[in-house]
């Protein structure tokens, strides 16, 4: 892994495949333990989490449904701090076992406000699982039930994680350089 340039930004090698995947494995072990017999829902959030979804999906053994929504937060490196709805959730979560997937938890804005609006339907448990966490960039509450690795507050991009559009194809994870 040697360092890249997407639009005007280098990025310097941060998280191999090999170790992203292991992780993603112990996670899909972990969740198939906590939900065995239960055929959890799973709603992936797109488009940053699709690569995790999928691999994560390969790993489980456990009965599992999965469908997606959009949420968006970003423009560029930084969040806008709007939390912007495009494709919404169509699948009756009510008395359902639900497991959110996301590709990165920083400041906690999504979650807060799209955690609210899926208690209300009344699921029977509901819980977080998120490739990456930024603890440091953490401002709203957020219980994270599920997290593959904490990470520093720097910009990442790869496995799913987009810089203005580009960069989600990318197998490891990069940092933006000093």
């Amino acid at each position: 892994m040697s360092a890249i340039t997407i639009h005007d930004k280098t990025f310097v090698p941060y998280l191999p495949e090999a170790l992203i995947l292991e992780k993603v494995k112990e996670l899909a072990n972990t969740i198939d333990r906590d939900y065995a017999g239960k055929k959890p829902l799973f709603i992936a959030i797109l488009n940053g989490s699709f690569m995790f979804t999928s691999d994560l999906f390969k790993y489980l053994t456990i009965e599992a449904e999965i469908c997606f929504i959009k949420l968006a937060s970003y423009k560029g490196t930084k969040s806008t701090g709007q939390v912007i709805t495009a494709i919404g959730l169509d699948t009756d979560i009510t008395d359902r076992h639900v497991i959110i997937l996301e590709d990165i938890i920083d400041t906690g804005k999504t979650m807060n406000e799209f955690l609210p609006q899926l208690r209300n339907q009344h699921p029977l448990s509901l819980k977080v699982a998120v490739l990456l966490h930024k603890p440091d960039a953490t401002v709203y509450p957020v219980t994270i039930d599920y997290c593959c690795f904490s990470i520093p507050n720097k910009f990442v991009l790869g496995y799913g994680l987009d810089y203005d559009g580009l960069g989600r194809n990318i197998r490891e994870l990069y940092q933006l350089g000093a």
